[in-house]
């Protein structure tokens, strides 16, 4: 599944769209993504074209900071119910 319709008109060079696109294949497979219609895949998508746009020029790398900002976000996640009941008390 390619990164390309997620560009939405942005200018990439093409070194950059083939890095885009490998980092957003592994992220994809990490997180057990194949449904191409998935909300999450856009999702990652848009999360590896803001980190390339950060400077993120490394595929692997790409990939460890896409993966390292969706499992923070699931701790957090997890965590709300707890600190919802923490103020409940």
């Amino acid at each position: 599944m390619p990164i390309t319709p997620f560009l939405r008109g942005q200018a990439f060079d093409p070194e950059t769209i083939e890095i885009m696109g490998k980092a957003f294949l592994s992220t994809c497979e990490a997180l057990g993504l194949s449904d191409r219609t998935d909300a999450m895949n856009k999702l990652v998508a848009e999360k590896v074209i803001e980190l390339a746009q950060r400077g993120f020029k490394n595929p692997f790398a790409l990939h460890l900071a896409a993966m390292a900002e969706f499992e923070s976000d699931s701790i957090s996640d997890a965590a709300a119910p707890i600190r919802r009941a923490d103020t409940m008390s």
